[in-house]
């Protein structure tokens, strides 16, 4: 297969969970805006998820420090993949502006995920590995069965 086939499907894998987390935001546009979220939110988010998780999976105080890791890493990367772009939509909608499809520029913002996704990797694959082996056997299976309910759907609680 030739290296911008590859690329380009590469790309596109690493931007369908951005138009995944789009089209999720949209049924609910009086709480999803274009702006980026603020670091204040951003850390309010954060200590919510490991306050929650902690309590689910009754967490020490060493998993919680690497889940607190493996959550800002995934902020990195997630912050990465956006590229820059303010507002993914009214790129889209350029690309689909003129006459024709704007290739070039869809390929500039798929290269774009695909190194940003290519750049950490093994540091978030890293981060998110120190948590789950600091978890006792019990804390391991219920984890997993945690994922198990909720990976139907997105949770509502």
């Amino acid at each position: 297969m030739k290296t911008s086939i590859k690329r380009s499907l590469i790309g596109l894998a690493a931007s369908a969970p951005l138009a995944g987390g789009l089209a999720g935001c949209g049924h609910r546009h009086h709480e999803w805006t274009a702006a980026p979220l603020r670091a204040e939110d951003a850390a309010k988010w954060r200590a919510r998820l490991i306050e929650r998780a902690g309590k689910e999976l009754q967490l020490d105080d060493a998993p919680r420090v690497k889940l607190g890791l493996a959550f800002d890493r995934l902020r990195e990367r997630r912050d990465a993949l956006a590229g820059g772009i303010a507002d993914p939509r009214a790129e889209l909608r350029a690309m689909l502006g003129g006459e024709r499809f704007d290739r070039g520029r869809a390929q500039a913002w798929i290269d774009r995920n695909a190194d940003a996704l290519r750049g950490n990797t093994p540091q978030t694959v890293g981060a998110l590995a120190d948590f789950y082996d600091s978890l006792r056997p019990e804390q391991q299976a219920r984890l997993r069965e945690w994922l198990d309910k909720r990976g139907h759907g997105r949770s509502r609680s």
